[in-house]
């Protein structure tokens, strides 16, 4: 039976377009292909000797108060060949660097202001690009955190120190054995020069003033 009704009929021979965001199966092949670049952060020589989440405050001495640098993870870092550590603070989210300076022997580090989550400690940073003296204020989630932190910060300090010592002490060790093998050449040249013998020339240059100086000390008689 033969339908009267134009509209329904179109319905039933025509079929539905997909919709825009059904998934047709055609592959499309990429425009532009992309390759993977290998990205360096500058830690790839050095061990991690601490990793730890933390919030970062920086003093500002111009508006006389504390500023908010970053939360993020701070790490410090031995290198492997120079044993230098420093500590490295990156934001989360933009891994942008809010700290960046070395751990010196002269380090102090101690408890904020009776917070024991909180410490803080000067340093010379170079997170801006430029080496600017700062005061910096990190706040742990937990009390046990914030001390592993204060701890391993002056280990290290006190290792540099130990470092240092021997360092120095091996240098002057190697400078006074320099002092005397320079005394016992020095001798020792001496001591060829005194037993050389007279060669013929200057025992003939010898004779013949001697023999001048008599002359001259007859004649004057």
């Amino acid at each position: 039976m033969s339908s009267s009704d134009p509209q329904r009929t179109e319905e039933e021979t025509t079929e539905p377009a997909p919709a825009e965001d059904e998934d047709t199966g055609a592959q499309v092949a990429p425009i532009v292909r992309l390759e993977e670049v290998a990205v360096t952060t500058g830690e790839e020589e050095e061990d991690v000797l601490l990793d730890l989440k933390a919030k970062l405050y920086r003093f500002d001495k111009e508006g006389n108060q504390w500023k908010e640098r970053g939360v993020g993870t701070v790490k410090l870092l031995k290198h492997k060949e120079t044993g230098k550590v420093r500590l490295v603070m990156r934001q989360s989210k933009t891994l942008k660097i809010c700290a960046n300076h070395y751990v010196f022997p002269s380090i102090s580090i101690q408890e904020h202001a009776g917070n024991e989550k909180s410490c803080v400690w000067h340093a010379p940073d170079y997170s801006d690009g430029e080496l600017k003296n700062e005061l910096f204020c990190i706040r742990f989630g937990t009390v046990e955190n914030c001390r592993n932190f204060m701890e391993t910060v002056e280990e290290v300090a006190r290792s540099l120190v130990a470092k240092d010592e021997k360092d120095e002490k091996e240098a002057n060790s190697a400078a006074d054995l320099i002092d005397k093998l320079s005394v016992s050449e020095s001798k020792a040249k001496e001591a060829k020069e005194e037993e050389a013998p007279v060669s013929p020339v200057d025992e003939k240059k010898e004779t013949s003033s001697s023999t001048e100086k008599t002359e001259e000390a007859e004649k004057k008689e």
